[in-house]
């Protein structure tokens, strides 16, 4: 069973490298310094088409979050029930993320017990281990 990967394509791959290296970057218009995601080629409030990627230091809170139960693909019915959580950067609040909430870099999605996620509160990302080259963004409770 495999689990859905992204697709880097030209203006998401810088992102996908970056998460890969364990360090999340946010892209950020180079003209009016906005930051935006999902990244795109034009900036969507000056129309600029420069843009650069910023270091941001991975601190959130937990925005929202469901718990996915079965009837699911069949590499994620495995693993359920999970949660996907909804965080707020804290750089930036209007941009949020998705990931799991784990309670170690190397854990699985669905070792948190979903009855103790708590809106609001604080996490710091982690990455988690390489599926074909891939390093997905997850979640540890500050």
């Amino acid at each position: 069973m495999t689990f859905l990967l992204p697709r880097p394509d030209d203006d998401s791959a810088p992102f996908w490298d970056w998460c890969g290296k364990g360090e999340l970057r946010i892209q950020r218009c180079s003209a009016c310094r906005r930051r935006r995601m999902p990244p795109r080629p034009m900036c969507p409030w000056c129309r600029s088409w420069a843009a650069a990627w910023d270091p941001v230091s991975g601190r959130g809170r937990v925005w929202s979050f469901v718990v996915a139960h079965p009837p699911l693909l069949p590499a994620y019915a495995e693993r359920a029930p999970y949660n996907v959580v909804v965080v707020e950067l804290e750089e930036e609040p209007s941009i949020r993320l998705v990931g799991g909430l784990v309670t170690s870099p190397d854990e699985p999605i669905g070792d948190v017990d979903p009855a103790t996620i708590i809106i609001g509160q604080p996490v710091q990302v982690t990455f988690a281990p390489a599926v074909d080259g891939i390093r997905l963004p997850n979640w540890l409770r500050a």
